[in-house]
C-alpha cells in the first residue's frame, strides 16, 4: 500500500466517556460520522489523544470494530501499536487482527530511553513482522528519547514498509533534515497542530491533529490551501487558531480538546484519571474563541 493513503488531515481520535465514565459509544459514532462529513483524510485511532493506556482490551476492541462499522472504507483508518517492550509489540502484531485497518502507528520506546541503535533494531524488528505499513511516531516530550533524522531517514531507506513518520519533536531543524535526505516514497507527518503550517509549507504530508476532532472542515481546509500553494489564505486560518493552539494543551491532552467538544455539545466532558478535565478559565477562553471564529 502506498504512503500517499495517509496524507492531509489525520484526526486522532478522542475517547468520549458518559457521566458514569464508560466509553460512549454514542457519541463516538457522532464524532467518526462528523470527521467523514468535514473533511478528514485518514483517522488514527487509539493512540495519545484517545487514552489508550485508561482503555481495556475489550474496549479497545469495541472501539475499533465501531470505527470500522462507521467509516465503510471511506477514508482510511491508522491504528497504534506501540510499546517500550519490542518482543510485546511483535507479540501483538502477529496476533491483532488488522482487517478493516489500513496503517499503523507505533511510538519510540519510552521511559528505558534507548540509544539511537536500539530505537533504530526497535523499529526495524517491527517492520519485519508488520501486516501493515508503519508510520513512526517521535515524540519526545512524551518518551524521554528523540530519534534524530539520521535514524528516522535509515529506517526510511532500510524498510519498505516504514512509510511516514509523525514528527512531534518540536525542532523544525530536525524536520527539515528528515525531509531532505527521505526517500520519495517516504512522508513526514506533523504531529503538532500550532506547526503543522509551517511544516507543511516546508514540504510535510499532513498532520495527525487533535484540534481536527473539532474543527476538522477548517484544519483540513488550511492543509489544502497550502497543497495548492495558496499560502495567504492557508496562514489566515492558522493565525486564527493561535491562540486556541496554546490553550489547548495547556491542562494537557486530550484535556482541551474535549472541553472543546462539549462546548459544541457532542461529548461529555469526562477523561479517565490520571487526566482531569481542563480548568474552567481554560474553557472558558476556548469557548470564547469559539464563538468568535468566522473561518
Amino acid at each position: 500500500m502506498a504512503s500517499n493513503f495517509f496524507k492531509g488531515l489525520g484526526t486522532a481520535l478522542v475517547t468520549p466517556f458518559t457521566l458514569e465514565g464508560e466509553v460512549d459509544y454514542k457519541a463516538l459514532k457522532r464524532l467518526v460520522d462528523y470527521q467523514l462529513d468535514n473533511g478528514a483524510d485518514f483517522l488514527v485511532i487509539l493512540a495519545t489523544t484517545a487514552e489508550t493506556p485508561c482503555l481495556t482490551k475489550e474496549e479497545k476492541d469495541k472501539i475499533t470494530t465501531l470505527v470500522k462499522e462507521v467509516v465503510r472504507g471511506r477514508i482510511p483508518i491508522v491504528k497504534y501499536c506501540g510499546g517500550n517492550n519490542t518482543a510485546a509489540v511483535i507479540e501483538e502484531m502477529k496476533n491483532t487482527d488488522w482487517s478493516g485497518i489500513d496503517g499503523i502507528l507505533s511510538v519510540c520506546p519510552y521511559y528505558n530511553k534507548p540509544s539511537q541503535e536500539g530505537l533504530y533494531q526497535h523499529f526495524k524488528a517491527i517492520a519485519a513482522v508488520s501486516p501493515l505499513p508503519i508510520i513512526l511516531y517521535n515524540v519526545p516530550g512524551r518518551t524521554g528519547v528523540n530519534m534524530k533524522a539520521s535514524t528516522t531517514v535509515r529506517l526510511a531507506k532500510d524498510c519498505p514498509n516504514i512509510v511516514a513518520t509523525k514528527e512531534a519533536s518540536g525542532n523544525l531543524e530536525q524536520v527539515d533534515e528528515i525531509i531532505k535526505n527521505k526517500p520519495d516514497r517516504f512522508d513526514v507527518i506533523s504531529g503538532d497542530d500550532s506547526l503543522t503550517f509551517s511544516m507543511v509549507a516546508s514540504g510535510a504530508a499532513g498532520v495527525i491533529s487533535v484540534i481536527g476532532n473539532a474543527l476538522p472542515k477548517q484544519f483540513s481546509r488550511m492543509i489544502r490551501l497550502e497543497f495548492k500553494g495558496e499560502y495567504e489564505p492557508a496562514r489566515k486560518i492558522h493565525h486564527a487558531f493561535t491562540e486556541l493552539y496554546s490553550l489547548l494543551f495547556v491542562d494537557g491532552n486530550p484535556a482541551g480538546v474535549k472541553a472543546l467538544l462539549n462546548d459544541m455539545g457532542m461529548i461529555e466532558n469526562v477523561l479517565r484519571l490520571p487526566l482531569v478535565p481542563t480548568k474552567i478559565e481554560t474553557k472558558q477562553k476556548m469557548a470564547e474563541i469559539l464563538k468568535q471564529l468566522t473561518i
